[in-house]
C-alpha cells in the first residue's frame, strides 16, 4: 500500500486527500517562490500540474530556488521539476511549458480544467494578460507580488490587492486593474515591508521567497478543500 500521504489524510481526511487527487493546477513562474508552491502543492497530494517557465537555472539561482543546485545549472526549470514532481509522486501528472507567455499565446494556460491558476511570473505585462482573463472568467487566481529586498518574512501575507502596501507591482496592477474597470476580488501574497532601493539586479535571500511560496500553497491548498484551517 502507498503510504506516501498517510500523515497528510489523518489531517484532513481520506475524502479531502482524493478531492486533491482530482485536482489540477497552473503555476506560472517556477523561480524563488512558484518553486516552493510547486514543491509543497506536490507534497500535498495535488494530482495535476502544468508548470509554466521559459528559464534555465543559473548558479545565481542556487541562493534561493529549491531545485538550483551545482548538478542542475543550465537545464530548464520545468524538466527539473517534472523529474522531482515524478520523484515525489509517480502518479502525479505533469505538464510542462517552456514558452515565455505573451498576448499571443496566454490563452493556451487556461485551455482544459483550471482549479487554481498562481501566477508567480516576473514579467508585469504577462501578469497583467492572466489576471485579466482569469477574473473576467471567474477562474480562481492568486498573484505574487514582489518577494525581493526583503529581510523579514513574518510580514509576508495573503490578502487583497487593495490592502497591499510598500509593493510597486502591486500599486501598477492596482492601476491596471481600476484602467481595465475590473472590479473583481484580486488575492495577492505581498509583503508590508518597504523593500531596499537598489540598481540593477534585484537582491534576495533563501528564507523570504521560500516563506511567499508556503503561504501561497497553505492558501490554495485550503481553497481547493474548501476548508478553513
Amino acid at each position: 500500500m502507498d503510504n506516501r500521504f498517510e500523515r497528510l489524510s489523518l489531517l484532513v481526511g481520506d475524502d479531502n486527500l482524493e478531492k486533491l487527487k482530482s485536482k489540477r493546477v497552473v503555476i506560472l513562474g517556477v523561480g524563488g517562490v512558484g518553486g516552493y508552491v510547486v514543491e509543497s502543492l506536490a507534497r500535498c497530494g495535488i494530482g495535476n500540474f502544468l508548470i509554466v517557465d521559459s528559464d534555465t537555472i543559473d548558479i545565481t539561482n542556487i541562493n534561493r530556488q529549491i531545485i538550483a543546485t551545482d548538478s542542475s545549472i543550465g537545464e530548464y526549470k520545468v524538466d527539473v521539476f517534472k523529474k522531482r514532481l515524478l520523484d515525489i509522486n509517480p502518479n502525479i501528472n505533469v505538464e510542462t511549458s517552456k514558452d515565455f507567455i505573451n498576448e499571443g499565446n496566454y490563452l493556451s494556460l487556461f485551455r482544459g480544467n483550471v482549479d487554481y491558476f498562481i501566477d508567480c511570473c516576473d514579467t508585469l505585462k504577462t501578469k497583467e494578460l492572466v489576471i485579466r482573463y482569469a477574473l473576467l472568467n471567474d477562474i480562481p487566481i492568486i498573484s505574487s507580488m514582489g518577494a525581493g529586498a526583503r529581510f523579514n518574512p513574518s510580514l509576508l501575507s495573503i490578502t487583497d490587492i487593495k490592502k497591499t502596501s510598500y509593493d510597486p507591482i502591486a500599486r501598477r496592477l492596482r492601476k491596471f486593474l481600476k484602467d481595465e474597470h475590473i472590479n473583481k476580488k484580486l488575492i495577492v501574497m505581498c509583503s508590508h515591508e518597504k523593500p531596499l532601493k537598489v540598481h540593477g539586479s534585484i537582491p534576495s535571500n533563501s528564507f523570504v521567497p521560500a516563506s511567499a511560496g508556503l503561504l501561497i500553497s497553505s492558501y490554495v491548498f485550503k481553497q481547493l478543500i474548501k476548508r478553513n484551517l
